[in-house]
């Protein structure tokens, strides 16, 4: 396949307009704050029910204060959790499961030419359980949040195959450039659609829950860009029978290889725990000012404000995609990364100490400068690093086993942290450890690659 090919960069690069929508909506916007409301509004009706029977309409619930300190729970399977515990169980759950799935199907993809196949088929997969939360009712909790994790793994099951096509249609001295641009993509088209469910919702009234309808098919719509254009079976591998053991056979040769790199395995182990940070801090987020920032008298800025402050996210990360892929031409990636790891830290800091929406709005301007950075060139890092191989989706299943696991991580820990100390500003403070880690480990990443004979 040609590299740098004009249309082909195009067409990779809407995939990430197409799928971020997933990512905002879902992840990080409307779809928190609805969860968080209606379990809310549940508890109320509970405790209304059992602590103050003399009045008669649950529904009045909704308008009540629950005193300072309360615990919002859910009863999943018979057992009562905290409702921002279980998100955080179940999101870990799902990234657990990708952990276990990327890399089998990489080395599949790699034997027999099929990343397309296994992109489209996550992305389809994602797409339609996402359009299922239509259906989310705390009454059948269990199904909901099964919806909830089909749609993690398609989305960042299709993720591998979709970031393995980088190094193959692009030389090594653009890759930061077109993965800053995919990012931009992604957060600006996902801010679009945003936009599209806020007028639908507050102008014309739409319930809510047909904006889980619209990401997914706005990520089915616009994902059809990509595959238009997207070559099925870059190196025209033959495939014969046994394809799952030759696939298997296929990634334990990519493992050994990688085990002889040094550069590639000291930046991945880098990688783990500063994006465990990045990837804990944008799913959990959201809950954490809907309970910390915009409660007690915040409590009704608070149904515009979240929005605000995402908004703010999208449109500087955007910005901040683009300003790190300048920066690293600059003075390199890896001090680039070192750069927006050691503002994380410094950001993670503050959010503890956070009160008011103004705080909060600033913060979420900084968050987004560096979060839209640290993905675009972690992303571009790992592709250049990357050996001369045609192998390229079982080395990125490498990436994502080590983005996933560290996911199952961070949002386990997010949630253990407060089940111990009930107070999410311990959670959101724990995350800085990940964050520090991921920096010092940085400074141990060399300049250039040494392949271990002994290893």
């Amino acid at each position: 396949m040609e590299k740098g090919n004009k249309k082909i960069i195009r067409g990779w690069v809407m995939y990430d307009w197409a799928n971020s929508a997933y990512n905002l909506v879902i992840s990080s916007a409307i779809f928190p704050i609805f969860y968080d409301t209606i379990t809310t509004n549940a508890f109320k009706a509970k405790f209304f029910h059992q602590s103050l029977a003399v009045i008669k309409d649950p529904l009045r619930a909704k308008d009540f204060i629950l005193p300072e300190g309360t615990t919002v729970t859910v009863d999943f399977f018979g057992a009562e959790l905290s409702s921002s515990v279980l998100f955080s169980y179940v999101l870990s759950a799902s990234f657990l499961v990708v952990s276990i799935l990327s890399p089998l199907l990489s080395g599949v993809a790699d034997y027999s030419g099929s990343k397309k196949r296994f992109l489209q088929f996550f992305c389809y997969f994602g797409a339609l359980s996402c359009m299922s939360l239509y259906f989310f009712d705390t009454s059948r909790l269990e199904l909901g949040m099964l919806s909830v994790f089909c749609a993690s793994i398609g989305f960042w099951n299709s993720l591998v195959f979709y970031n393995a096509f980088l190094p193959e249609i692009a030389e090594p001295e653009d890759h930061d450039k077109i993965s800053a641009r995919g990012f931009s993509m992604g957060y600006i088209g996902s801010m679009l659609l945003l936009i599209i469910c806020l007028l639908c919702y507050k102008g014309f009234g739409m319930p809510v829950e047909w904006c889980f309808v619209m990401v997914g098919v706005w990520w089915l719509f616009f994902s059809q860009f990509t595959y238009r254009v997207l070559p099925h079976n870059v190196y025209n591998k033959k495939v014969e029978k046994g394809v799952l053991w030759r696939g298997f056979k296929e990634l334990r040769i990519v493992f050994a290889e990688f085990r002889k790199t040094h550069r590639l395995k000291r930046y991945l182990a880098s990688f783990f725990f500063f994006n465990t940070g990045v990837q804990t801090v944008m799913l959990m987020a959201v809950l954490f000012a809907k309970k910390e920032i915009f409660s007690g008298p915040y409590e009704e800025e608070g149904k515009t404000g979240l929005i605000i402050a995402i908004l703010l996210i999208q449109i500087l990360g955007a910005v901040g995609a683009f300003l790190m892929s300048r920066l690293s031409v600059k003075i390199g990636n890896i001090r680039t990364l070192i750069f927006t790891v050691a503002l994380w830290v410094v950001l993670c800091t503050l959010a503890y100490f956070i009160t008011t929406p103004v705080e909060f709005y600033f913060l979420a301007c900084f968050v987004g400068l560096v979060m839209g950075g640290v993905q675009s060139i972690a992303r571009s890092t790992y592709s250049k690093f990357l050996p001369d191989t045609t192998d390229h989706a079982s080395y990125f299943s490498f990436y994502d086993v080590t983005e996933k696991i560290g996911i199952v991580l961070g949002t386990f820990f997010f949630g253990f942290v407060e089940a111990v100390t009930h107070d999410l500003r311990f959670s959101i403070i724990s995350i800085a450890v990940f964050f520090v880690m991921g920096l010092l480990m940085l400074f141990r990443v060399p300049k250039e690659e040494k392949v271990l004979e002994n290893h």
